[in-house]
């Protein structure tokens, strides 16, 4: 889902940080896994904009922000232990070209390659990707052509 205006609530955020076909990841807190940095959504904070601006500002020292869209979870009737809002909550990604001045890794994002396609904003950056490209959103088509 992409807009102009982040959804609420927003549960996580993510940022992106991007060098042509490569994007900045780190580990996961707890799994270890390789990912976008992200942080938890503090309450009072419903769009998620001022936690990532924080945390924009602490892997690159800050710099302007866009939106680039959300990963909607709706769960009607959630279990007890279920950890984001219900029934609906989001998990929000913005970019920023600013380069990262703490440790990590560039993971590469093309689709042959990536181990990152499990994740689930990648098909946001996936979308972006081929708008670049001038493929357009319908199967990989250019909506022109």
């Amino acid at each position: 889902m992409t807009s102009a205006e982040p959804p609420q609530p927003m549960s996580l955020v993510r940022l992106l940080i991007r060098d042509g076909d490569a994007v900045f990841c780190v580990p996961r807190e707890g799994a270890g896994k390789l990912d976008l940095p992200t942080r938890h959504v503090r309450a009072g904070d419903p769009s998620g904009v001022k936690t990532v601006r924080e945390l924009c500002i602490e892997v690159t020292g800050g710099g302007p922000l866009s939106f680039v869209g959300a990963v909607r979870n709706i769960v009607p009737d959630p279990p007890g232990d279920y950890a984001w809002p219900a029934p609906t909550a989001h998990f929000g990604v913005w970019q920023t070209e600013r380069a990262p001045r703490i440790d990590g890794q560039w993971l590469d994002v093309r689709p042959a390659t990536t181990v990152l396609s499990e994740r689930h904003w990648y098909p946001l950056l996936r979308r972006g990707l081929e708008l670049e490209l001038g493929l357009g959103t319908e199967r990989g088509r250019n909506p022109s052509g």
